[in-house]
């Protein structure tokens, strides 16, 4: 159970940032380089590595390594998950129970 939260908490820890909510907005038009990352976001590489490292943890985001460089992009799966988690953990459970009860109907 501890387990889960730690994993699903790394969603949430994904979205907390600025700088990780403009990395994912850069995503939206496609796959990006590192390279490409980097300049409008005015960071070390570094920085954007720590970065990279948290949206990939949570699934957000995931990379491919073409060389040198390694290239980003949004996670459909990751997506789904999220909201799935933030649909399950918003919504009270008398509303869930009811929704359930709808579907066997």
């Amino acid at each position: 159970m501890v387990g889960d939260y730690q994993r699903d908490a790394r969603v949430f820890k994904a979205l907390c940032d600025p700088k990780r909510l403009a990395i994912l907005e850069q995503l939206r038009d496609g796959e990006k380089c590192a390279c490409m990352l980097l300049e409008p976001m005015d960071l070390t590489q570094s920085g954007l590595s720590y970065h990279m490292k948290v949206l990939c943890d949570s699934g957000l985001v995931t990379a491919r390594q073409e060389g040198k460089w390694t290239h980003y992009r949004l996670s459909a799966p990751g997506r789904e998950r999220a909201v799935e988690l933030l649909r399950k953990l918003t919504t009270p459970c008398t509303e869930q129970h009811s929704h359930e009860d709808d579907e066997e109907t």
